[in-house]
């Protein structure tokens, strides 16, 4: 494939990356009109990360079996498919539910806020924080939580909830952009172990996946489908949507163990044989462990360290917890894809989670191929905030962004997977380097039950 005028989104991508800037040539796109229509240029951004991903992916690829990298061509049918996953996740036939009653907009005093209860203890804390009764069916409390905003003010709101816990966030027109995409620094010397040719990029890494709900479950799916050793991890105490897990789950192993208890000697080994570890947990939450980032760098020279969060680390939010959608309402993206009567909008997608995890897959791909060149560990960091800076500052929006999405079938970009949820129906990965896996090797197992060892 001969090398392609760039296409600017990709290479400001792939250059944040710290790639060789030629490369970003050899990545090229297969148009679909109309998909991922939006006011803001999100297909022009999904695509870019899926494209730099995948240009990662085959420089690793190149690295290991010594020729060329394979040439790159994403499909944008493929991205538009994958970036709303979890909606053509099928269960034995059945579809999930994407948001809880009271997770949405809601009119304030003087504005909006966006609330997130999906998960039971969001729920709980959004209901003490307003001192709403929990009795009642869904009908009943949507109306108590909708008298009870529309007579508060959005920012007054959004700081009672989260002082409890809770997450609650009020609706913000667009604001400066300041927020790196990408930040990576090498943080030591060390040696690091090389890695033999192979046919997937990532086959012999080991991945200690300490991510939840969807951008770092994507990016760790996605270095499970290039071979990686994925295990995840996570605290038998704290619940997961194990309808969530089907989707991201795939090509992973999943473990639950109390690092406060015995489960501790167990992750301490599983830790020391680790070449990459993920964390996408509220910041802080896992320094009370010793793992820091800074710890982890101090105790495992040459390790890639790869950090997710929802705000900009710099910023007075950053200690908060946060979701794709909460960062929509932040960041200016509701406001901007708002309807014709001010109610708040959406992107089309989940899209700063998915393309944040691709992203995040990349960097870490290309840390494993820096480190092979020139040794030493990396530190990573990237945040939901990021990307939705760059979508709403960083793309020129072109005449193709919006439309109906008439021309996109999902339906040959799915398979179907017998496990132990069932048999399910799931979005293909959308890579697009030549020789790229078309399908993962294994469907999700049941969330929690694998034993905490390598593979």
């Amino acid at each position: 494939m001969m090398p392609q005028p760039p296409d600017r989104p990709t290479a400001d991508a792939w250059k944040a990356l710290g790639g060789a800037p030629d490369r970003a040539e050899h990545v090229a796109y297969r148009e679909v009109a109309g998909v991922l229509p939006a006011r803001l240029p999100v297909r022009r951004m999904a695509r870019a990360t899926v494209g730099v991903c995948s240009l990662a992916a085959a420089e690793l690829l190149a690295l290991r079996s010594g020729g060329p990298p394979p040439p790159v061509l994403v499909d944008e049918a493929a991205v538009a498919t994958a970036f709303v996953s979890e909606r053509h996740l099928r269960i034995d036939g059945r579809a999930a539910t994407s948001f809880a009653p009271l997770s949405g907009f809601w009119r304030t005093a003087d504005g909006w806020v966006r609330t997130h209860a999906n998960y039971p203890h969001h729920r709980a804390r959004l209901l003490a924080a307003l001192r709403i009764s929990d009795d009642g069916g869904d009908e009943v409390l949507v109306g108590r939580l909708a008298d009870e905003l529309a007579g508060r003010a959005a920012a007054e709101v959004e700081e009672t909830v989260y002082a409890a816990g809770g997450l609650a966030v009020a609706v913000r027109p667009p604001g400066p952009a300041a927020v790196p995409l990408v930040e990576a620094e090498r943080t030591d010397d060390a040696e690091v172990r090389p890695l033999p040719p192979s046919g997937l990029p990532a086959e012999g890494i080991r991945v200690l996946d300490l991510t939840r709900v969807i951008a770092g479950p994507v990016a760790t799916r996605t270095l499970a489908l290039l071979g990686a050793d994925v295990l995840r991890v996570d605290s038998p105490r704290l619940p997961e949507d194990e309808r969530a897990h089907a989707d991201t789950g795939f090509g992973k192993r999943s473990a639950r163990l109390d690092l406060s208890g015995p489960g501790r000697k167990d992750f301490e080994e599983l830790l020391a044989a680790a070449d990459v570890v993920v964390t996408g947990y509220r910041p802080g939450a896992l320094d009370r462990f010793g793992l820091s980032a800074r710890a982890l760098r101090e105790r495992r020279p040459g390790l890639v360290v790869a950090q997710l969060r929802a705000w900009d680390r710099s910023g007075a939010w950053a200690e908060r917890r946060g979701f794709d959608s909460l960062v929509q309402a932040r960041s200016g993206i509701a406001s901007i894809e708002a309807g014709p009567d001010g109610r708040p909008g959406v992107l089309p997608a989940q899209a700063l989670d998915h393309g944040t995890g691709y992203l995040l897959a990349a960097a870490v791909l290309r840390a494993l191929t820096d480190a092979r060149r020139q040794g030493g560990g990396r530190l990573l960091r990237l945040s939901l905030t990021g990307t939705a800076s760059w979508l709403t500052h960083g793309i020129r929006p072109s005449d193709a962004e919006a439309g109906s999405g008439a021309g996109h079938d999902a339906e040959p970009r799915l398979a179907v997977a017998d496990s132990p949820y069932g048999r399910l129906v799931h979005a293909r990965p959308p890579l697009g380097y030549l020789g790229a896996p078309e399908d993962w090797s294994r469907p999700p197992g049941r969330w929690g039950t694998d034993p905490a060892v390598w593979g």
